[in-house]
């Protein structure tokens, strides 16, 4: 099962790329939905197909007055890990990701290292990196995003702890249409369908036509379920009545 990465932007500090550098914001504790919620989303692992993934980490930071040796060679190794990752060499991109988070930790290089592990399908490593990446970056709403989708697509799933972060995703972004269907198809894997048509409706809104296909699914859905409780109902009358 694979997930459309997306590409991002350059820019260069002193012939640098560095990695984006995100305002803080304060991080939300996890939330845990029930366990019928976990399994009903892996029975439907097709969806997480469709999810989108961020790509890479390759924006801006401020400038400093002082140039810090470390640092330097941090971003040197960056820019290398990802001229390396578009060339598709992704373990020659992990070893530098890994130099450069080894000389000076950043959100930024973690961010990267994670993109490997995701690539190399080390979930439990890209998960960790992007973990770290946001408690040091808390308001990047890519690492949320991938942070999720590693949840999904890890052997064990973790349903509940992706939709915290796409929900954080969602709030730090809200007009991201890729966030927004990401959200929805997680939430209709857990059976919360009026949420799911609700955040799909949004996402066609901001451009994604896909989305389209799946409003039309969780409508008939939707109804299914409708119809199904008021023949349940309708048959429990009689037995009533009877009694």
């Amino acid at each position: 099962m694979s997930l459309a990465l997306r590409s991002a932007a350059k820019n260069r500090i002193k012939g640098l790329s560095a990695a984006r550098a995100f305002s803080s914001l304060a991080q939300r504790p996890a939330a845990h939905a029930a366990r019928s919620n976990a399994s009903r989303a892996q029975k439907h692992a097709s969806l997480w197909g469709s999810m989108t993934q961020r790509r890479w980490a390759t924006s801006t930071s401020e400038q400093s007055s002082t140039v810090d040796p470390a640092e330097v060679e941090a971003l040197q190794c960056l820019e290398e890990g990802t001229q390396k990752l578009e060339e598709g060499d992704v373990q020659a991109a992990k070893a530098l990701y890994q130099r450069s988070v080894d000389i000076k930790r950043s959100a930024s290089s973690l961010f990267n290292l994670g993109v490997t592990h995701y690539h190399l399908k080390e979930y439990d490593e890209a998960i960790a990196a992007w973990k770290e990446s946001i408690a040091l970056q808390p308001s990047s709403a890519d690492a949320h995003t991938n942070l999720a989708s590693a949840y999904i697509i890890s052997p064990v799933s973790r349903p509940d702890l992706a939709l915290h972060h796409l929900h954080v995703a969602a709030s730090l972004q809200p007009e991201d249409p890729e966030i927004a269907f990401n959200l929805a198809a997680v939430l209709e894997a857990c059976g919360r369908l009026e949420e799911a048509l609700a955040h799909y409706k949004r996402s066609k809104e901001f451009g994604v036509e896909r989305a389209a296909m799946h409003i039309r699914n969780v409508s008939a859905k939707i109804l299914g379920q409708k119809m199904k409780q008021a023949q349940e109902q309708a048959q429990a009358e009689p037995r009533k009545g009877d009694a």
